[in-house]
């Protein structure tokens, strides 16, 4: 019997919480994308740095694009949020995993829809926290209203 994952919600809070630099795989100029809205919101409004990550290496919302994980220059990253497909996330992960220690990596974050029970295994035995099939700009108005209310 294999076990789903389920999101921890106190590791969503820390994450949308935590100040920290947000790689977003998949974000291009197209402002058509879901990845180029959630990161815009990201940025704009809950104030993290954002580095976008996509084979164009396109420069969006002022910030530098790098063509795949191993092009972002050493520094701290707190989360790899993954707007791909199902079926490529596990090389991201595989990535992250690869880059973890070089870029301080505390979590991979699969959007709606992006799921990858192996990968997702993986990246925790390898010390990366999961968020999987949904999106910090949903989760966002649960994690504010619950910081409120205490």
């Amino acid at each position: 019997m294999t076990l789903r994952h389920r999101n921890d919600p106190d590791l969503v809070r820390e994450l949308l919480n935590d100040p920290g630099t947000w790689v977003v795989v998949g974000l291009s100029t197209n402002k058509k994308r879901p990845a180029h809205g959630v990161s815009h919101w990201l940025k704009h409004e809950l104030h993290k740095g954002i580095i976008p990550v996509h084979p164009k290496a396109e420069t969006v919302h002022g910030q530098q694009g790098y063509a795949t994980l191993a092009d972002i220059p050493d520094q701290d990253v707190k989360v790899i949020d993954c707007f791909v497909n199902s079926s490529h996330v596990g090389a991201v992960v595989d990535q992250a995993i690869e880059h973890k220690d070089r870029l301080k990596i505390d979590a991979i974050w699969m959007q709606i829809d992006v799921v990858d029970e192996a990968a997702a295994e993986r990246a925790r035995k390898a010390g990366i926290d999961v968020v999987m099939d949904t999106c910090p700009r949903t989760e966002w108005p649960r994690v504010r209203g619950e910081g409120s209310a205490r």
